[in-house]
């Protein structure tokens, strides 16, 4: 067989071959990624050495595994007062006819951290979304009208005087104890189990409103 045959022949077989090589990779990848953590919100019934035991919103019971690197966050009562210029606040919020946002809730997170920071889509109401960034300006003399600033822009989010105020502090695991409530981002396994790798815990019966 001449040379420029063999070529002909083996080169539709190489390319599928590559091509079949770069959808294993791809596959592999995707099957790799991470999924996005579902938030739960539920109240400690019962705490195990690596789990936890609660009732979810709704009354379902579940059980939570408690991840190596659980990040946890302590939540208590804060006030308008509390929140200053260059505050990091994060704020569950629904949108206002003038574009503007209409808080159903802020927290006010520790000096020099950021979590979260932008903009997106939240499941505390309908069209409910969560922007988390820095302070810019507080007016309160005006309808308590927030300025929040993040990488890809800002937000003005009006915070009605009935609206919750909290804050966060980094906590440990003396924050989970029977009763307390939670906001728990789990995971899951890959044997199926439910992992908590981050959750906000509210001290002295606070409900963390996010």
């Amino acid at each position: 067989m001449k040379t420029s045959q063999l070529l002909r022949r083996l080169v539709p077989v190489l390319a599928a071959s590559t091509l079949l090589a770069y959808g294993a990779a791809a596959s592999a990848q995707t099957a790799a990624a991470p999924a996005t953590p579902v938030r739960v919100r539920a109240t400690i019934d019962k705490v195990n050495t690596d789990s936890l035991e609660v009732s979810a919103k709704g009354g379902k019971k579940m059980t939570l595994k408690l991840a190596p690197d659980l990040m946890l966050f302590a939540v208590s009562h804060a006030a308008i007062s509390d929140i200053k210029s260059d505050s990091f606040i994060g704020s569950a919020a629904v949108p206002l006819p003038d574009g503007s946002l209409k808080a159903l809730e802020v927290h006010v997170f520790p000096a020099g951290m950021k979590v979260g920071e932008g903009s997106y889509a939240w499941d505390l109401g309908k069209n409910s979304s969560m922007t988390n960034g820095t302070v810019g300006d507080v007016v309160v003399t005006s309808g308590r009208t927030i300025t929040v600033k993040y990488p890809q822009g800002e937000k003005k989010i009006v915070v009605p005087a009935d609206v919750p105020i909290v804050s966060l502090e980094k906590g440990d695991r003396s924050l989970l104890v029977p009763g307390a409530h939670g906001v728990f981002f789990v995971s899951k396994a890959a044997d199926g189990s439910d992992v908590v790798g981050r959750a906000s815990i509210g001290k002295n019966g606070v409900v963390p409103p996010m």
